[in-house]
């Protein structure tokens, strides 16, 4: 079982890198597509973990990328105006 500072350490994680991705996409260093690619191998590497049961820690992770990926397209979006 995960202390409460390991959560929180993962929440501030997780953070860090959708504000990274969608600025990097809002900054025209990635493309919203090329972004995508990048959280699309993320999801299929937890995929590939396990066979997994749902609410699998891999699922979970699986369903945030694909959240942040859902960021990404809005994010590209909003840059090209």
């Amino acid at each position: 079982m995960m202390t409460a500072e390991e959560e929180a350490a993962g929440l501030a994680a997780l953070s860090v890198c959708e504000s990274l991705v969608i600025a990097m996409v809002e900054k025209g260093l990635f493309t919203a597509d090329e972004a995508r690619g990048v959280l699309e191998d993320a999801a299929a590497a937890h995929q590939r973990q396990e066979v997994p049961p749902p609410g699998s820690r891999h699922q979970m992770a699986v369903r945030i990328i694909e959240r942040l990926a859902q960021q990404v397209d809005a994010a590209g979006q909003y840059s090209r105006g």
